[in-house]
């Protein structure tokens, strides 16, 4: 195949607010990323993407967007982000940024002029709807953090829907005037020299238009959160998504048509494998990668993991390209949720499957969730819910860079507090450490770069043996073998007949496995990379 940038790349996420700070606020900014440019380069990574920058009152941290074309203060200027992009490029490196356009802040000045009248022009540019016969609330929807969907407005005496935070009404996209304003901030950052969008909450973007009740979940439990109480059938995923969906695309291919590079859009959608697979565009384009967030939520072994890859390439439609994301601003990180030696695994995993792998920043260092003490919480969602366990702050806590004072990451004292053991777990005495998982990461990412077959390259399952996952990747002569044990026993890992006398290219473990005749001596959590001879 003729690859495109974005199917042999490896996307690494920036939360900007906890990724380096360079003006001493204790907030992360633009002009930080620069300064670390260089140490995505040695990474080995070949895009970053950028989670919200735009103007915000920041109630859900730059998901409540006040203005879709400028850049919030706290992160610096338009002109700071010329600067990173154009340094980004120089080395090679990829920019996407998170495009939220499902909702806006009620400071954005479209819903300050919404909800001045009933008669106000951009009225129906937001969801607005009457009380039910009772005067409550006209459905029984519930927002993903807690709580009825709608809010009641005195001014105009009407409820506006919020599928997150009141403070963050979502727009009507069946209004023209809305799907126009909105693909021209696409193109506003296109024109920029963007290289693609990470599309949130894509899959919630149309609304019923009838607005009928949510059925309720049958499997739902107490302390899963309030918005499982109900299955989203009529607020989420509704039919004519797609058509936005196709017309953004349109707008994405436009500029690789005019020769002006390939730019990608990426949808957040958090549905089954099936479903998913519509975002794709089986029967118009769609976006170019609706996020696979299964290994995020999976049991962690070998024969579930098997059977998710194999129906996962299976379901793909015949011009879909695969993703795996292993963690996100949103979930528990990988260190946390599978352990250290366990970690170490599973980024073997993530970037030797067959497509465009995701990273978000700090897993590259093993980092766990961070314990946030409850005079420390800042994630609204964890106010509106709190003990549950859902608060996101844990994984979003500033990157550790060396041992100095606040890791490197701020001369002040930074907005979330640092991980306990960031002495020793930061870049710079992990770079050293020719054991550590940064190393590792670094050697993964070095083998994409160099074997085409990690990338490109075909998929196969080879076995599945009790806590053994085992397969193949293959580019043109180029052959590699990938096993993964899942467990603490040791296993006797077979050689396949076109493996024998295969070279080792990397193992989990420092030192090089024990080999036999006919079998390598697969030790407990270790992953391991052979290329056939």
């Amino acid at each position: 195949m003729t690859a495109l940038w974005w199917q042999t790349a490896v996307i690494y996420q920036i939360y900007p607010r906890s990724f380096q700070d360079s003006n001493g606020d204790g907030i992360g900014d633009l002009q930080g990323i620069a300064q670390r440019l260089d140490d995505l380069t040695g990474l080995g990574v070949d895009a970053i993407w950028i989670s919200p920058i735009s103007p915000s009152p920041m109630v859900d941290f730059g998901y409540d967007v006040a203005d879709y074309c400028d850049i919030d203060p706290c992160f610096g200027t338009l002109a700071d982000f010329d600067g990173l992009l154009r340094q980004a490029h120089r080395r090679g490196l990829k920019v996407l940024l998170d495009f939220v356009p499902n909702h806006t802040s009620d400071q954005h000045p479209w819903f300050v002029e919404s909800r001045a009248a009933k008669d106000n022009p951009k009225r129906d540019w937001y969801i607005w709807r009457d009380a039910a016969a009772d005067g409550g609330a006209p459905n029984n929807w519930i927002s993903d953090f807690g709580g009825s969907a709608w809010q009641w407005d005195e001014i105009t005496g009407q409820y506006y829907y919020h599928a997150f935070l009141k403070e963050q009404p979502d727009l009507n996209w069946r209004h023209p005037d809305v799907q126009a304003a909105m693909f021209d901030v696409m193109r506003f950052w296109f024109d920029r020299g963007v290289d693609g969008f990470r599309i949130d909450v894509l899959w919630h973007m149309v609304k019923a238009a009838d607005f009928p009740d949510n059925p309720p979940n049958p499997d739902y439990r107490p302390g899963m959160g309030e918005m499982h109480r109900l299955l989203q059938l009529h607020s989420t995923d509704q039919p004519e998504v797609h058509g936005i969906a196709s017309a953004m695309r349109d707008i994405a291919d436009s500029y690789g048509a005019r020769g002006l590079g390939e730019r990608i859009l990426i949808g957040e959608i958090y549905l089954p494998v099936d479903r998913l697979m519509h975002y794709y565009g089986l029967k118009r384009p769609g976006v170019h990668l609706p996020f696979n967030f299964q290994l995020i939520d999976m049991k962690w072994d070998a024969r579930t993991l098997a059977a998710a890859i194999t129906d996962y390439e299976a379901a793909l439609p015949r011009d879909g390209w695969p993703n795996w994301v292993l963690g996100n601003h949103d979930r528990p990180r990988v260190a946390t949720r599978l352990g250290q030696a366990q970690a170490r695994v599973a980024a073997v995993l993530l970037l030797t499957l067959r497509g465009t792998p995701t990273l978000y920043y700090g897993d590259e260092l093993g980092l766990s969730d961070v314990r946030i003490e409850p005079a420390q919480v800042k994630d609204p969602r964890e106010l509106r819910e709190p003990g549950l366990g859902l608060g996101r702050d844990p994984v979003r806590t500033p990157m550790p860079w060396d041992g100095s004072d606040n890791a490197g990451f701020s001369t002040a004292k930074p907005w979330l507090p640092l991980h306990a053991d960031w002495r020793t777990r930061n870049v710079a005495r992990m770079t050293d450490d020719p054991g550590s998982i940064l190393t590792l990461y670094r050697r993964l990412l070095a083998l994409r770069h160099e074997h085409p077959a990690l990338s490109i390259g075909d998929f196969a399952l080879v076995s599945v043996e009790d806590e053994l996952l085992i397969y193949a990747r293959r580019h043109e002569s180029q052959l590699l073998l990938v096993a993964l044990n899942f467990g603490e026993r040791p296993h006797r890992l077979p050689w396949p007949d076109w493996a024998h006398g295969g070279r080792l290219l990397l193992s989990t473990h420092e030192d090089t496995p024990l080999a036999e005749h006919d079998a390598l001596l697969l030790r407990s959590h270790e992953a391991v990379v052979l290329e056939a001879r």
